[in-house]
């Protein structure tokens, strides 16, 4: 442990052939950067580029992050989704506001977005989860998210009764199932530089339009 310092050092960072990033060409939305950031992340090879941490605010008052996948991104904000009962659901309903954070490392680029989240009706957070596949369905009607497990004998008998269900009515929705749209206050774009002369450029909304303002590394 006495040399994880010194090791940590010599890990190489920011290698390979970089993007580049040229703010005075970006678009006047960011919702529009961002899908064309991630078409270009997709046809790099970044992997699950859809892929986010969830930061919110949990319930002792201390930071609390997880790593979600984006559903859709639309006039409603960048949206995703959540179990009720789970504590990033329960944290949400005590505290409506968020943060997420993209990383494609391949690319060394971040995207940063900040706001207040609102839930969905009823109707779009059921098609959600009826889109999403059978064993994704069936470890959320289990409902038990982050509990204490007993043993993997109890979690494979609760799966497999959950997967009887589903078999039973393929229509069947968790109704504590909740899609969250983020309203997205601020977004940041960064890309990272082998010389350290990183390039940020971040939107904030000014209820009219955004504004944009480049950043120091």
């Amino acid at each position: 442990m006495s040399d994880l310092r010194q090791y940590l050092r010599t890990l190489k960072v920011f290698e390979g052939d970089l993007p580049t990033f040229d703010p005075a060409t970006a678009p006047d939305h960011p919702e529009d950067l961002f899908v064309e950031w991630l078409h270009l992340a997709v046809s790099g090879g970044v992997r699950e580029p859809h892929a986010l941490t969830l930061s919110t605010t949990g319930l002792d008052g201390l930071p609390s992050a997880r790593v979600l996948i984006l559903k859709n991104l639309d006039e409603h904000g960048w949206q995703f989704a959540v179990h009720a009962a789970s504590p990033k659901g329960r944290e949400l309903q005590a505290t409506a506001s968020a943060a997420l954070t993209f990383h494609w490392r391949e690319q060394a680029r971040q995207i940063r977005v900040r706001g207040p989240v609102v839930a969905a009706d009823p109707g779009d957070s059921a098609a959600d989860f009826l889109a999403r596949p059978a064993g994704s369905r069936a470890e959320a009607l289990i409902g038990r998210q982050s509990q204490v497990l007993g043993s993997p004998a109890e979690l494979g008998a609760a799966s497999d009764r959950a997967r009887e269900r589903l078999a039973e009515r393929p229509d069947l929705v968790e109704p504590a199932w909740t899609l969250y749209s983020l309203r997205a206050r601020t977004v940041e774009f960064w890309q990272g530089d082998a010389e350290r002369r990183h390039v940020r450029l971040r939107f904030t909304a000014t209820g009219t339009g955004w504004e944009k303002e480049r950043l120091w590394p």
